[in-house]
């Protein structure tokens, strides 16, 4: 009982201090004059990736590398088979044309480029960490060119403009907040992982790919169920993917400069790493077969259908 208490309390500590640090992170960035475009694309995607960030630093510290990389691979599995799966299924979801020129195209390559990095030595050592942090500065950067060249394809709406007039005090008492929610949050998380599955018997990879990757989505997951409830405008995919890159480009990648990761068991690359490619690789021709550039309510349960097949075959 003892483990799934530290996991409960872990996920709650992350989701609370992610939420504040974006807030914090928000609106330190009105202070220093960004644009609220520069804001959407780059603070508020790299606040959102910090507590996938804080598990996986954790976890390698320990020396749980697994668990870094399942938290990462089972992550990215879960925003598209079951976020955009179970979003879909409420509320049909509309693609724009960016998905295929941009979005997509580098999600692959990131995941190809993880793929490589685990099947030639089956670690992501510093010298590949600093290459997927230069590659998400690149992307970045990409980014906001693009967005400032077709500046209707911004999707900033989790930008709050309240956030605007907020004052310093207010600012350094939730990025505190926000740093001790992640830092605590981590740790309990990683300790409750590791003996959960040391009681039920199976791996850490186990646990992280699954239920540490679940509950690091539940935010995600919830938003959009609401948006799509409230027939609000549903979930970005662009959001999606992009946070999908992020998880590699960032997460992976800046764990790997201070700690190398070294794959522990050779599942998380002769099936986890293939799930993963399989169902990012999947969405192209979902996005234009039969009805072009939508997902769906029956293509959103072939993809939630996937993620319990998904979910199923890791246990077994």
């Amino acid at each position: 009982m003892l483990p799934i208490l530290y996991i409960v309390i872990g996920l709650t500590c992350l989701v609370v201090g992610g939420e504040f640090l974006v807030r914090s992170s928000v609106g330190l960035s009105f202070k220093l004059k960004l644009s609220k475009m520069v804001i959407g694309l780059t603070v508020v995607s790299f606040a959102t990736s910090m507590p996938e960030l804080l598990v996986s630093l954790q976890a390698a510290l320990d020396g749980f590398s697994d668990i870094s990389l399942g938290n990462v691979i089972g992550s990215n599995i879960a925003n598209i088979a079951l976020v955009l799966g179970v979003t879909a299924m409420i509320s049909p979801i509309i693609i724009d044309k960016d998905f295929y020129k941009f979005n997509w195209p580098v999600m692959m390559l990131f995941s190809l480029a993880l793929y490589y990095m685990l099947w030639n030595d089956a670690k992501i050592d510093i010298l590949e960490g600093v290459v997927l942090a230069l590659a998400i500065t690149l992307y970045v950067t990409l980014l906001v060119l693009r967005a400032k060249r077709n500046k209707k394809a911004v999707d900033v709406e989790e930008v709050d403009d309240k956030l605007k007039s907020v004052p310093y005090f207010k600012i350094i008492t939730w990025l505190l907040i926000g740093g001790a929610g992640l830092y605590f949050g981590s740790g309990f998380l990683v300790e409750g992982a590791v003996n959960l599955a040391k009681k039920v018997g199976v791996s850490d990879r186990v646990i992280s790919v699954t239920m540490i990757a679940i509950g690091t989505s539940v935010p995600e997951l919830a938003a959009s169920v609401i948006a799509a409830i409230k027939k609000e405008k549903a979930i970005s995919l662009g959001n999606l993917i992009g946070s999908n890159i992020f998880n590699i480009g960032s997460v992976l990648g800046i764990t790997a400069i201070i700690k190398p990761i070294q794959m522990q068991s050779a599942e998380v690359l002769s099936k986890d790493m293939w799930w993963l490619l399989g169902i990012a690789f999947v969405l192209f021709p979902l996005v234009f077969i039969p009805k072009k550039y939508e997902i769906s309510r029956y293509k959103g349960f072939l993809l939630f259908l996937g993620y319990a097949v998904f979910v199923l075959m890791v246990f077994m």
